[in-house]
């Protein structure tokens, strides 16, 4: 651990939120992180994680082990970005600035802050399809939802715009209004998943018949051409958190207590939640005769008008709190770092919000597939890099030593040319550029004739693909400055 407490506070490059935490102002211990994953595992998009891919074909024990290999492999991106972060008390832009420059550090922060954005925009969907489904439930002549075309229906986009009015407001009245409805969800969801389950069980006639629900691929082939790209669906489903885990373990109290407290809150409580989503999207398939894999479509077919009513309040009131808590904060820091003077918390929060309807989440969540390889995978190609270059820059060039002064000035170890290292930069870019042909042919821009189909398959491990080039060419790249940086 370490206590840097001479640090220059003259610059454009700290404010309070970005200033180091002092050792004596870092609380959390084991129990802290392992609560953080838990409270951030139970939700929504986690659900819809799980059913998903029994509505792609697996069987229940498929689906549990392809999310339990795939939070044991992000498990590892996390602990070692979050080392940095105990270590000296930083957050995430500020260890970027250590391998991307002082101001070439809003690139990831950027990228992070646009997926953020993506991911604003798929909750706020949920939570205006939730709003429809009230009034569809009072009045059944109002038709399902329909996400074929490239806009649903009039009322479902106006509910979804009402809702979205109300995460705005929320950002106009600042966060610490959220709080109440965070421990709202921390109440309400662990119950309504495991009344769920139950449900699910004795509508299904026991958990026998679930489980023995059979995998709809033909053969081995077939399975690990979905599996694959969904492994990494699964591993860049926490891509993000990968890279901002130090924004939560610089408040840790030792090294010891963010490791176990991750090793313990993440694998676990993922596991725990997607069983529960597999189980009852599996049940789905006996009970309706089909694999209904959105919990919002699936509440919406309770025959009792006040059972859907209560559901869909609580999926509204758990989805606002987890879209302001979780995809509002650190997007809006990113947008107003990038201009302190011009760019306010809550300007950054209005980008935000703009930018999760430009995005148009409705298409993202409209199938399986559109959520794990147009969505999942198409964002891990752009953070897996970055944590690459991140995790070599500080492990392997640097020897896990920093000047903390010099990552808040604009001259010193970490300014480069201008301000941005060019070689991380290239580096990024090279673990871009090998997934871009499967993403041009996964939203089907161009024809499977277009590239040798090698290079397309490549987008099926976007994360790791990106993650391994970006890193092995970075240490290639900077090995000339690694005994220099080594001193310092």
């Amino acid at each position: 651990m370490s206590d840097q407490t001479n640090i220059v506070t003259n610059t454009s490059l700290i404010n309070e939120d970005l200033a180091p935490i002092p050792l004596q102002k870092r609380t959390w211990d084991t129990w802290n992180y392992a609560a953080l994953w838990i409270s951030m595992s139970l939700c929504i998009p986690t659900y819809m994680l799980a059913s998903s891919l029994i509505q792609g074909g697996m069987n229940w024990w498929q689906a549990i082990l392809t999310i339990f290999i795939g939070n044991a492999i992000v498990l590892i991106p996390m602990i070692l970005n979050g080392h940095a972060g105990a270590k000296y008390g930083i957050p995430f832009p500020v260890l970027a600035r250590a391998s991307f420059g002082t101001k070439g550090a809003n690139i990831p922060a950027i990228l992070r802050a646009i997926v953020a954005c993506g991911w604003f925009g798929i909750q706020t969907w949920i939570g205006g399809a939730s709003l429809y489904n009230i009034l569809r439930a009072w009045n059944p002549a109002f038709e399902e939802i329909n996400l074929t075309p490239l806009f649903p229906q009039a009322l479902p986009l106006l509910c979804f715009f009402i809702f979205w009015l109300l995460n705005m407001y929320i950002v106009y009245l600042g966060v610490e209004s959220i709080k109440k409805l965070l421990v709202f969800k921390a109440i309400f969801l662990p119950v309504a998943a495991l009344a769920l389950l139950f449900w699910a069980i004795s509508a299904a006639h026991g958990l026998g018949p679930i489980l023995n629900q059979p995998s709809k691929f033909a053969d081995s082939n077939s399975f690990f051409h979905f599996f694959f790209p969904a492994l990494t669906g699964m591993v860049g489903f926490w891509a993000t958190l990968s890279l901002n885990i130090p924004d939560f373990t610089r408040y840790a109290k030792s090294q010891n207590a963010q490791i176990k407290g991750q090793v313990i809150g993440l694998p676990t409580s993922m596991t725990f939640f997607a069983f529960i989503g597999v189980v009852v999207t599996s049940a789905t398939a006996i009970i309706y005769g089909s694999t209904e894999w959105d919990i919002v479509k699936l509440a919406s077919k309770f025959e009792n008008k006040i059972m859907i009513t209560f559901a869909m309040i609580g999926i509204i009131i758990s989805t606002l709190a987890t879209n302001i808590a979780a995809n509002i904060v650190s997007p809006a820091n990113d947008f107003s770092n990038l201009a302190p003077n011009k760019i306010s918390f809550k300007t950054g929060g209005y980008i935000t919000g703009i930018i999760g309807i430009l995005i148009f989440p409705w298409k993202l969540i409209a199938s399986p597939d559109g959520y794990i390889f147009t969505w999942l995978v198409a964002y891990s190609s752009l953070l897996g890099p970055v944590g690459g270059i991140m995790i070599v820059d500080y492990f392997f060039i640097r020897q896990k030593k920093l000047v903390v002064d010099d990552l808040y000035k604009h001259v010193g170890a970490y300014s480069y040319k201008n301000g941005y290292n060019n070689k991380a930069i290239i580096a990024l870019l090279c673990g871009i550029i090998p997934n871009i042909p499967g993403f041009l042919l996964q939203i089907k821009v161009v024809s499977s004739t277009a590239f040798p189909v090698w290079i397309s398959d490549l987008y099926h491990y976007a994360w790791f693909v990106g993650l391994f080039v970006s890193g092995i060419i970075y240490l290639i790249l900077m090995k000339k400055n690694r005994i220099q940086m080594t001193r310092i």
